[in-house]
């Protein structure tokens, strides 16, 4: 198991994209979570497989979405480590 940890910035906040990242994790069976930083940044960490990571990475970039606009995708890999017993958005 594989681990993802991304940091968006953009129009990330009040516009839906902590929900956005939620459905893509879930459609691919990812763990993790989402949060909105104060800084204005979205935070998300996402475990599975790796093939389902580079997918999860491609699609949470929501290139041409109306609203969402992700400006910077940093994104660090490392190892799973199962903390996660599903997908969740913190609040």
């Amino acid at each position: 198991m594989m681990r993802v940890t991304a940091v968006a910035t953009g129009k990330v906040q009040g516009v839906g994209y902590r929900h956005f990242v939620e459905i893509c994790a879930h459609s691919l069976g990812l763990h993790g979570m989402v949060q909105n930083m104060p800084d204005g940044s979205v935070h998300m960490v996402a475990e599975g497989p790796e093939a389902a990571l580079t997918e999860f990475t491609s699609r949470v970039r929501a290139v041409g979405h109306p609203v969402i606009r992700v400006d910077d995708l940093m994104i660090t890999p490392g190892t799973g480590t199962g903390e996660f017993p599903g997908f969740h958005v913190l609040w």
